[in-house]
């Protein structure tokens, strides 16, 4: 039985390993708010990635708006703090900032 149960855990570990940003960005319900190409309740990413393209500091500037929240740069609707790990925040803003 434990063979089994370590065995599953094994395949949940690669499934999630092997998600796309795009899937992590819904299973986080980032798109509840936000869209690649068109404004939702936030802005979509694609203009996000317009804003900050070519700024060196805009990965992590952006990782900590994921973790921490913030308002006011894209109007007046807040955006709340997000259950992600560092490690996924990185991995949903590399995914916004690629965006066209």
């Amino acid at each position: 039985m434990k063979y089994y149960a370590a065995a599953a855990l094994m395949m949940l570990a690669v499934s999630a390993q092997a998600a796309t940003p795009e899937d992590l960005a819904k299973a986080k319900n980032c798109m509840a708010c936000h869209a690649i190409a068109s404004k939702v309740v936030g802005p979509a990413y694609k203009d996000v990635a317009a804003k900050y393209k070519g700024q060196k500091d805009a990965e992590d500037k952006l990782v900590q708006k994921v973790m921490k929240g913030g308002s006011g740069v894209w109007g007046a609707v807040p955006m709340p703090p997000n259950q992600v790990t560092d490690a996924e925040a990185h991995t949903l803003v590399k995914w916004v900032l690629s965006q066209k």
